[in-house]
């Protein structure tokens, strides 16, 4: 069953394609990890993780391919429809130490810079099990790639947390005002991924970005759409979607 989802997985990524599953679904988080460290394996690599932090839940994660990031201004090819979602990363300027995993969210601190950034969000599975919570995380939680937009300037440390952030889709708002990093502390999100991610898929390494999860309800798109969001004491991200 594993090989058959790694094999399926990358194929639909090589093609830009979707796929309809005939074999049986990942049945645990342990086999999702397994997927998709065997995508990993063939796929080249890692430029990004995410991770999704809820309370009363454990940590799940997810890597997103160096060759999936673009840089603000890009115009990224779409399918049909895309998923976007504004959010905070944490770019690793320097290498971490071996026992990072042990380190305080405020030593973490020093080996990351914030970043805003535009999540893609779609899927290369089609049919029932498109919506299957454990197809979804072997399908690397369904990133389809990274806008990377500004570097914050003169970044002291403080975390964010609750934010200031605008981002819009063509003519619509998504957000404009007051807005909350998932878990209440994008370094926090940063710490527990240290702490749980260990050698998955690589690890973390120096140029990664880390992101710490939407500011607001995820939203689908269709090509054609200019998209721009604002992270108040970060900058701006932007990117069309061809």
């Amino acid at each position: 069953m594993t090989k058959d989802w790694i094999e399926n997985l990358i194929l639909a990524r090589r093609t830009g394609t979707r796929f309809a599953p005939t074999e049986k679904s990942p049945q645990t988080v342990a086999q999702a990890y397994e997927i998709q460290a065997g995508v990993v394996g063939q796929m080249g690599a890692v430029g990004a993780f995410k991770t999704a932090r809820k309370p009363g839940e454990a940590m799940i994660y997810a890597p997103i391919f160096a060759e999936n990031l673009v840089q603000s201004g890009a115009e990224v090819p779409v399918l049909d429809m895309m998923g976007i979602e504004l959010e905070v990363g944490l770019y690793i300027h320097s290498d971490l130490p071996p026992d990072h995993a042990g380190l305080s969210t405020s030593a973490l601190a020093a080996f990351v810079t914030p970043v805003v950034v535009i999540e893609l969000v779609d899927t290369r599975v089609t049919g029932p099990l498109a919506q299957d919570a454990m197809v979804k995380l072997a399908d690397n939680q369904v990133n389809a790639g990274l806008v990377v937009g500004d570097h914050a300037s003169g970044w002291a440390g403080a975390d964010f947390g609750a934010v200031q952030a605008k981002f819009t889709a063509g003519s619509e708002v998504i957000l404009d005002g007051a807005a909350s990093v998932p878990g209440g502390s994008a370094l926090e999100t940063f710490a527990a991924l240290a702490q749980h991610l260990g050698q998955h898929c690589g690890g973390l390494k120096q140029g990664q970005i880390v992101i710490t999860g939407s500011l607001h309800p995820l939203v689908f798109v269709a090509k054609g759409t200019e998209v721009q969001g604002q992270v108040a004491g970060i900058g701006t991200v932007r990117v069309k979607l061809i």
